[in-house]
């Protein structure tokens, strides 16, 4: 724009030094005197008069220049003027940039321009000197001026509001198809970004959170697997799926493994201690038939041992019972039982360890609920073992069960020696124990915090050295059973 006002300027400028060469090769111009039409002071013969009477005046050429520009200001075109340093008419003295560019010119600068704010409006400055011509000397003769000479100099000015009005626009316009181009072109990468990074990154991190436990069989095998990056990490994400999967099973078999050689091992120390169980009413059913045998008439006899012998056998086979449902080994199965029957039951499978020991059932389970019913015995069973050998001289085993907040709360409190605070920390890892060699396999405890947590709940231990200990089983109250029908579980049919 600056450039185009400048080009603008420099045409111009040719135009007036033309029409003012055109004026004074002339000698000047001739206006018929009318209204409005001045005679110039500083001119000889600026007004004739014709032998018809008629007045003429007279206009050289920096008058026409001036009357030019006036014309050119009203239509908004720019105005122009002659200037010198030595001015014939004040009127054409030289303003602060046509001094300055005078000066100049006098150095020999063909030209001066500067863009200036008059009123906050912009316009361009421009002014090229003007030198004497022949035609010239009829004037400025007198002020001893040569044919060469810069008399002074031709002053443009261009008013540049419209230009700098092009330019906001312009600049308003480049703006919008700025921001618009940013604001398209921002959609779009997010659209491309979120179609081909965000939105397959959501579903490899949604699988990622519900894997392994609720992710359907097949839906690995949906997950896309392009051939870039995020394909890549796909790929290997269904890769180590796949060697959890296998690794999980595996681990599971060996865990399986292990709750039943503790389980067995268990049933073991029982089949020992409860031998002499069997034993006792062998014994007395062995007099019994001796005496029957001797005296095979004597009803009366016969009549009063045969009772005795009945109640033998079942206590014999009830006793066998228990110890085959114990060692019988069964996945996992949530079951509507009577938990409070249960730990009861448990406890009458360890009658032969609590001779010496005070047995507290504080049983308060008013209704079934739904649980494993082989893992909880095996629980009861692994911490009942536990209390018995921590109480070698007596003492006191207290049970209790209650509801509290949907949860189900076992209590099994003993008066033994206690855990050492430094073993606290140990007693749930697999094999440790304190026992010695050939006493325990140090499963008991890890077993049944494996089967607590498998329940969905957790077991927890507070014991003092010598004060004894207290574990406390939390299972959830109100876990869906496989089987809808409710029953409850008769561990001795």
């Amino acid at each position: 724009m600056v450039a185009q006002a400048a080009s603008q300027a420099r045409m111009l400028y040719k135009q007036l030094r033309l029409t003012r060469k055109w004026v004074a090769d002339h000698n000047g111009l001739f206006f018929v005197k009318k209204e409005g039409v001045t005679v110039s002071p500083f001119l000889p013969d600026a007004e004739i008069v014709t032998a018809t009477g008629e007045k003429l005046v007279k206009r050289n050429p920096a008058m026409v220049t001036r009357e030019l520009s006036l014309y050119a200001a009203k239509e908004g075109l720019g105005q122009f003027t002659v200037t010198s340093l030595h001015p014939i008419n004040p009127a054409n003295a030289p303003d602060d940039f046509e001094r300055r560019s005078l000066q100049r010119f006098k150095q020999g600068v063909l030209e001066m321009m500067e863009i200036q704010d008059r009123e906050g409006q912009k316009r361009l400055r421009y002014i090229a000197p003007l030198v004497i011509e022949p035609s010239c000397l009829e004037c400025h003769v007198e002020q001893g001026y040569q044919v060469g000479d810069i008399r002074g100099g031709l002053s443009v000015t261009i008013p540049m509001g419209w230009a700098y009005a092009d330019i906001r626009k312009n600049n308003h316009m480049l703006l919008f198809i700025a921001v618009s181009t940013i604001c398209v072109v921002s959609i779009f990468l997010f659209w491309l970004v979120d179609k081909l990074v965000v939105h397959r990154l959501k579903d490899l991190a949604d699988v990622m959170d519900r894997y392994p436990g609720n992710i359907a069989a097949d839906e690995l095998d949906h997950l896309p697997a392009e051939k870039d990056e995020i394909g890549k990490l796909t790929k290997k994400f269904k890769d180590l799926c796949r060697r959890l999967t296998l690794s999980h099973q595996e681990l599971n078999r060996t865990q399986e493994q292990v709750f039943q050689n503790e389980k067995l091992a268990a049933l073991g120390r029982l089949v020992a201690g409860v031998g002499h169980e069997i034993n006792n009413p062998l014994a007395g059913m062995l007099n019994c038939v001796k005496s029957m045998q001797e005296s095979p008439d004597d009803m009366a006899q016969n009549h009063r041992y045969l009772p005795l012998l009945a109640k033998g056998l079942n206590r014999i086979r009830h006793t066998v019972r228990q110890l085959l449902n114990f060692g019988r080994r069964e996945p996992m199965h949530p079951q509507q039982v009577d938990v409070d029957r249960l730990i009861g039951e448990c406890f009458e499978l360890l009658g032969y360890g609590l001779k010496n020991i005070d047995l507290i059932l504080d049983l308060h389970l008013s209704r079934p609920c739904c649980v494993d019913v082989e893992a909880l015995k095996q629980v009861v069973m692994n911490i009942g073992i536990n209390a018995i050998h921590a109480m070698p001289d007596g003492g006191t085993l207290t049970v209790s069960s209650r509801a509290s907040d949907g949860r189900i709360i076992l209590r099994l409190a003993d008066t033994g020696v206690g855990i050492d605070p430094q073993n606290l920390q140990k007693i749930f890892d697999p094999f440790f124990t304190t026992k010695e060699v050939g006493e325990g396999t140090g499963l008991g405890l890890s077993v049944s915090f494996a089967l607590v947590q498998g329940m969905g709940g957790e077991i927890k231990v507070e014991s003092e050295k010598g004060g004894g200990a207290c574990f406390i089983v939390e299972l959830p109250a109100e876990q869906t059973c496989a089987d809808n029908e409710e029953k409850n579980h008769d561990i001795g049919k």
